[in-house]
């Protein structure tokens, strides 16, 4: 028995040894990609979607081949291939699963689309959602809103781009969830893909909504008229339906029925959580509420004055406090103490407790532009190995005239400095700042050498002078 087990244990090491073999690398030698292949939920249109690692990070990604046959047609749009990965590439929102890095691979019998995508090892909403109808019969209301509030988080960033990117392929299958409780909407390259390239390059495409079990998350107009934002809000509907009552009961493999989304509807307690979802399935598009109207509705939208005034408090005075207070304070807190209580006859008493109340995700909505000039460029195959960034160069000239001034800005409601330093080579050097009122000179002056703006040498002359400069102009700092 013993020889047998330790049989068994060589042969799971050798495999686990071969899965982790490096079978390719990026042209940059970032990513490796390995011979163990992963599931990220159902992607159409990739064909291969391995492991890899990000030798720069130390941490697992996923390495997605997107291929085609036709070679000549490939070429003719290449362009627009690399344009619409560039704005992908640039989308980064903490709810949506981050596309890193792309190159194309052009080859003699074959053309392919490489893209880095992160990796959510946790599983899809829907798996999660099938493990816990094994020991709940209800999904907590409180995880609910949760993740509601998260995807549409993630909506409203894709919504407010600059043109709207719309997902088109929202469902339980293409959402992710972490083991800490965060949601990672994938699968948004597909659709910005599909649409954008011509019949003879989309050959590799398989939309979504081709699988029968999934077509009840498509709204009535899809494919029938030009797609809109409302598309994804009649889908979330439908997810945000699915995680209240954990599965929509389908016949078999077939579609799911208008019966099965009626009863699962009418199964819901919660009138506002009703009301909610029935806006998000309403039949016409135009009388669809927006994603970041819904983050706003009642069922999800509640901030104690209490936390609102210390939210407001924290980030107006931000710059006061070192950049991991909040991780800092969170740690220190014990979230079962009861800090205020009121008591309520014949009810139970409303209760604060400690906590940071994720208010983010409720800013005002503004378009977010994605032009190509931000977006990284493509890999280049001959290029080399990601290089170390350059110290800063050492000053070693004297200064030997220095001048300031020191204003206030009603507009910033901040002193502003400008700094003139001569250095010995006749070299002027004109620096302008914003103080906060966590400066002072000496580290002011201290800033400045590091910088490689003035030298050792003129670190205390120069914290000095600022010092007087500051009392003269009877500026806080002093």
């Amino acid at each position: 028995m013993s020889g047998a087990a330790e049989t068994e244990q060589a042969a799971s090491q050798e495999e686990s040894e071969d899965e982790s073999e490096v079978l390719e690398e990026s042209p940059c030698g970032r990513w490796q990609k390995r011979k163990e292949q992963v599931n990220q939920g159902n992607l159409p249109g990739l064909q291969s979607t391995f492991l890899a690692m990000d030798t720069e990070e130390g941490v697992e990604v996923v390495w997605n081949e997107l291929q085609f046959t036709d070679k000549k047609a490939f070429r003719a749009h290449e362009e627009k291939i690399k344009t619409m990965f560039e704005q992908l590439v640039v989308v980064d929102h903490p709810n949506i699963v981050k596309v890193h890095k792309y190159w194309l691979d052009i080859k003699e019998t074959k053309a392919q689309v490489i893209f880095i995508t992160e990796y959510v090892s946790s599983g899809s909403l829907k798996q999660f959602l099938k493990k816990t109808k094994k020991n709940h019969k209800a999904m907590n209301a409180r995880a609910w809103k949760r993740w509601c509030t998260q995807i549409l988080s993630a909506l409203s960033y894709l919504h407010s781009c600059e043109p709207p990117i719309i997902h088109g392929n929202l469902t339980s299958d293409t959402i992710f969830i972490q083991h800490n409780g965060l949601i990672k909407i994938g699968s948004v390259w597909h659709r910005v893909f599909a649409k954008a390239m011509p019949p003879e390059l989309c050959s590799p495409l398989h939309a979504e909504q081709e699988e029968q079990r999934n077509l009840h998350f498509f709204p009535p107009e899809y494919g029938h008229v030009a797609d809109g934002t409302a598309v994804d809000i009649f889908s979330f509907g439908m997810c945000a339906l699915e995680m209240a009552v954990l599965e929509i009961q389908s016949n078999g493999d077939t579609c799911v029925s208008k019966e099965a989304i009626e009863r699962a509807r009418h199964s819901l307690d919660d009138p506002n959580m009703q009301e909610f979802i029935l806006g998000c399935l309403l039949l016409n598009p135009d009388k669809r509420p927006t994603a970041h109207n819904l983050l706003f509705h009642r069922v999800l939208f509640e901030v104690h004055s209490l936390k609102l005034l210390a939210a407001h408090c924290f980030i107006s005075n931000q710059y006061l406090w070192p950049e991991n207070v909040v991780e800092e304070k969170t740690k220190e807190l014990d979230l079962t103490i009861v800090m205020a209580e009121i008591q309520r006859e014949g009810r139970s008493p409303v209760q604060w407790r400690n906590g940071i109340y994720p208010l983010m995700n409720f800013a005002t909505t503004r378009p977010h532009t994605l032009p190509r000039s931000m977006s990284q460029p493509p890999e280049d195959s001959q290029k080399a190995k990601t290089p170390t960034p350059e110290p800063f160069d050492v000053e070693t000239r004297k200064v030997v005239q220095m001048q300031c001034s020191v204003e206030w800005s009603e507009e910033t409601r901040q002193w502003h400095l400008t700094l003139l330093l001569v250095l010995e080579d006749k070299l002027h050097r004109q620096l302008s700042y914003d103080l906060l009122p966590t400066d002072n000179p000496r580290d002011l002056a201290a800033d400045l050498v590091h910088y490689g703006f003035i030298s050792q040498d003129d670190c205390d002359k120069l914290a000095l002078f600022l010092e007087n400069a500051f009392h003269k102009h009877q500026s806080p700092l002093s």
